[in-house]
């Protein structure tokens, strides 16, 4: 479909190579001032009733329907309960062009991208895992000793390809961790780290029952892609949480395909039941090689994991 509306578009102009100047011709910073200049003329065509046709009929642009107080009081919860060392950010709402495609491998369209060479978070773990590696490099820099990195952020989001169901959003907030660090050996580092955010959903979820929410049924699902982890994984992850947390349920999932080559060595789900017993995916998480390849260090490791946070209060408050 993509391939016949350009060459519509390369046709109606005139122009076969347009294509062809505007991406490899023109530099970033002339094809951003030929952009502005095209919008800025649109712009002034516009009228106001346009706009307000636009905001009525643009998924991208309508108000949130969780109560932001709800959200709010769910953010200050989460705060509270974080495992020591970790530092909540306030991220941009847009991040560097390719933050997404380049590192993530996520296709470009799934974001909105702006004129001006960025593009609009789609992913607040893709820009945690680069203040990361901003961080480690800088400290690396100035020889000073590499510990963890552990990052927090409650960012909306907004990724624009089509959703479904009445608990899905075009842009929608996320909670999101990012543990960084450097392998220390006999897999170490991952089974510290997978242990303390799968931990930190788990108490928050008892602590929002408590709060007024009502969640149920939680169950974990981890999944080795690397199935030489799976007996380590098992032995000091999962056995070791199932023998402390006796209300939920643990489990490997063997068969899992979705999140290979995006996650590796190892990744997680973790779902719950609202009162009317309707399951929910709330939390993905898993092992990247984001700042492997930002900071051109096979000894980088990186945890990212997030919770469907404005899923989480319209399902469950």
């Amino acid at each position: 479909m993509e391939d016949k509306i350009l060459e519509r578009i390369l046709t109606a102009t005139a122009t076969p190579d347009l294509l062809d100047i505007l991406t490899n011709r023109l530099s970033l910073s002339d094809l951003q001032s030929l952009l502005l200049e095209v919008y800025r003329r649109r712009a002034a065509n516009l009228r106001p009733s346009d706009i307000l046709k636009q905001y009525e009929q643009n998924r991208f642009v309508t108000p949130s329907g969780v109560s932001p107080q709800q959200q709010l009081e769910f953010d200050r919860l989460a705060y509270s309960l974080l495992p020591p060392g970790f530092e909540v950010l306030e991220l941009s709402p847009v991040c560097p062009l390719g933050t997404n495609s380049v590192v993530a491998t996520v296709n470009q369209n799934k974001v909105l991208t702006t004129i001006r060479n960025t593009e609009v978070t789609a992913d607040a773990t893709n820009v945690l895992a680069l203040e990361c590696a901003r961080r480690r490099a800088l400290s690396a820099k100035h020889t000073r000793p590499l510990e963890a990195t552990k990052l927090c952020a409650s960012h909306r989001l907004l990724r624009t390809q089509g959703v479904h169901g009445s608990a899905s959003f075009p842009h929608f907030r996320i909670l999101a961790l990012c543990t960084a660090g450097r392998d220390t050996g006999s897999y170490r580092f991952e089974i510290d780290a997978l242990t303390e955010h799968l931990e930190f959903y788990l108490r928050l979820f008892n602590a929002a029952n408590n709060a007024g929410f009502a969640i149920a049924d939680v169950r974990v699902s981890l999944t080795a892609f690397d199935e030489a982890r799976y007996n380590t994984l098992r032995t000091f992850v999962l056995e070791k949480l199932a023998a402390k947390y006796a209300q939920i349920t643990f489990a490997f999932d063997r068969d899992r395909e979705s999140g290979r080559g995006y996650y590796r060595d190892a990744g997680f789900h973790i779902y719950g039941r609202d009162s009317s017993g309707t399951e929910y995916f709330l939390v993905d998480g898993g092992f990247t090689d984001w700042t492997q390849q930002l900071l051109n260090n096979q000894k980088e490791r990186l945890l990212i994991s997030g919770i469907g946070s404005e899923r989480f209060v319209f399902c469950f408050r």
